[in-house]
């Protein structure tokens, strides 16, 4: 069965009757760039009798390449055409198949990736709280180490330390190297390798592939373009697809410029832009299009729709994060009055942390929701664990594990040896340390510490391990020897206070504790058995290709978004990228929403609102 050609307009047609060569489309948010790419391999095949095969679609995700394979077919008639559809690790790993005889086996599994380092950090014995997310971080920073070719001296990692990182990086290669394996980043280097020292197994690849597209080409890596670079070679019919305005993976070695200097790289590629917006109402591409002009390194473009104007962005202020919070449920129910489905309302934000209040708000009203990500239980969090040892103490329970948990945080220089029993007691650690005065002073300190906690309030009692135990002087150390910002550390405490505040005992804050971890586990167990109709909580870089009719952005406020890591200017241009991505996902109604204070700290605007406002002078809901 033949499927009739849709009608496409001036833009597309260019890019999807492309013959040779190479192309640049550049494709903004909703304007159709999958229909051109399937529709373009349909032409290939039909117009200019290419041999399927020789044809090579590369996507970043797998479900990506599946979705595509999927409506390829459809669009042949349901028949089988062998076009290679495939993510850049599938098809570069095919490579080393042939070459070297690889199996699915060599390919390192993440729970061994995860236990290879946990024991290095266990070896090189440091003192790790957040042991889960450095390793997390350090796997991020080894990719972009791999995916960069970039030499170890000169690298300057942001998780730890430099001696630290070579040595993980070393011992980490050495591991895999004597075990047989390879990651996703060796495919990258090993194929890159092969293709340099190997002329003869390139040319026969060149063969293989004699038309490469390329989807979200904007978050292309080094390594992955020098391979398809040779891989392109003779005829150099490229063609790639993306958006550099949504190019928002820097953090995993993505680099926007690739896509900017094609043309430089390809003096004789054909640009069209795909300018033509069929989701969002003229409002909502407009103030995207305010947004996005305040970036310099950029391809200038002039995004229409010809949808209805529709109702004028909201940006609204509100005096707390509280208050902000009680208005999105406002929100959400009188959308669920109009019949909206809630599966089309989408409340989107910059990091994975910021919606918890919002989520606790939304069990207290029963609005059913679906997280698309994690968003992480503050209380199995080091910081609110170190909080519960301080109390369990406080109210006389006396397990070495919690002694060894917070015994040294703020420092007080007792050793793990003075915990030589399962349970613990002060006259023990008094004995212990009977010949230094200094240590029986500390001790006694530790001890009046505790009973002073005991009768306070979790939030008193919070406010006085903070200030006056000067927990905060141990989050400073730590954060140093982290390379993070202590603003975050800071920020974890503050929010564990603010939900902390309502309980008067110990005995009800660590009920309430129970039942929020028991929500959470529920809502994740059922994102896995069922999808159901709920609001949708993403954050702005796992949105990327989503659409919803009403979406709301929160927490809009400037260390937030842009975050307060951006400092050079291409960082802050990544997040203005990010804000970009969020606010194109609306179709119909869009609500920017930030508070002025937050945690008790006063707070401001995004500047990337304050760009708009002066724009537009728009500042009412």
């Amino acid at each position: 069965m033949k499927i009739k050609e849709p009608k496409f307009n001036d833009a597309q047609q260019k890019a999807v009757f492309h013959n040779k060569g190479p192309m640049m489309v550049l494709a903004g948010p909703g304007s159709g760039k999958t229909l051109v790419i399937t529709h373009r391999t349909k032409q290939l095949i039909e117009k200019y009798h290419i041999e399927p095969s020789k044809i090579l679609v590369i996507t970043f995700t797998k479900a990506a390449a599946e979705e595509m394979k999927n409506r390829f077919q459809r669009l042949m008639g349901g028949k089988y055409v062998p076009v290679r559809f495939g993510t850049f690790h599938a098809v570069f790993f095919t490579v080393l198949k042939y070459a070297y005889h690889f199996n699915a086996n060599n390919i390192i599994r993440e729970s061994d990736k995860k236990r290879i380092l946990l024991e290095i950090i266990e070896h090189l014995d440091l003192d790790m709280e957040d042991t889960n997310d450095f390793i997390k971080d350090i796997t991020s920073e080894i990719s972009l180490v791999k995916g960069e070719m970039i030499s170890l001296e000169h690298y300057f990692p942001m998780n730890c330390p430099k001696d630290v990182f070579q040595k993980i990086y070393t011992r980490y290669n050495q591991a895999l190297e004597r075990k047989g394996w390879i990651d996703f980043e060796d495919m990258l280097v090993m194929c890159y390798d092969l293709f340099v020292q190997r002329p003869d197994i390139l040319a026969q690849w060149q063969k293989q592939f004699t038309y490469i597209l390329i989807d979200e080409f904007q978050d292309i890596n080094k390594v992955q373009y020098d391979i398809i670079r040779m891989l392109a070679k003779p005829e150099d019919n490229l063609f790639i697809v993306g958006d550099d305005d949504q190019s928002i993976y820097r953090f995993r070695g993505a680099k926007p410029e690739i896509m900017l200097q094609f043309e430089q790289v390809y003096p004789k590629a054909k640009k069209v832009f795909l300018d033509m917006n069929y989701r969002s109402t003229q409002c909502i591409v407009q103030t995207a299009a305010m947004i996005i002009s305040n970036n310099k390194k950029r391809f200038p473009k002039n995004i229409r729709t010809e949808n209805a104007r529709g109702t004028e962005v909201a940006i609204r202020e509100f005096e707390t994060v509280k208050a902000q919070n009680e208005r999105v449920v406002e929100l959400i129910q009188s959308y669920q009055k109009q019949g909206v489905p809630l599966s089309e309302i989408a409340i989107l934000f910059r990091t994975n942390t910021q919606p918890r209040a919002l989520l606790s708000k939304c069990m207290e009203y029963n609005i059913p929701f679906v997280m698309k990500e994690q968003v992480p239980n503050i209380y199995d969090h080091w910081i609110a664990k170190n909080m519960i040892a301080y109390f369990q103490l406080a109210l006389g329970k006396r397990e070495r594990s919690l002694f060894l948990q917070v015994a040294n945080r703020p420092k007080r220089y007792l050793s793990r040896q003075s915990f030589d029993t399962a349970e613990i007691s002060f006259e023990r650690l008094r004995t212990f340390y009977q010949d230094k005065k200094w240590m029986l002073d500390r001790i006694d300190a530790f001890e009046e510490d505790l009973q002073m906690i005991s009768t306070m309030t979790p939030y008193a009692a919070m406010n006085y391990i903070r200030k006056a135990i000067d927990y905060e002087s141990y989050l400073e150390e730590y954060a140093a020897y982290r390379h993070i910002k202590v603003e975050e550390l800071l920020d974890l405490l503050d929010e564990l206070m603010e939900m902390a505040k309502p309980y008067r005992t110990y005995k009800e804050w660590f009920q309430h504790i129970q039942k929020y971890q028991e929500e959470i586990t529920q809502k994740t167990q059922k994102k896995q058995n069922e999808m159901e109709d709920g609001v949708a909580f993403v954050t702005m870089h796992g949105s990327k290709g989503l659409e919803y009719e009403v979406v709301i952005i929160i927490d809009v406020n400037e260390g937030i978004i842009p975050h307060q890591k951006a400092v050079l200017e291409e960082d802050v241009e990544e997040e203005r990228r990010m804000f970009y991505v969020a606010v194109t996902r609306a179709k119909k109604d869009l609500y920017i929403f930030f508070a002025k204070e937050r945690f008790q700290k006063e707070q401001s605007m995004s500047r990337f609102v304050a760009e708009l406002l002066q724009a537009e002078g728009n500042d009412s809901e």
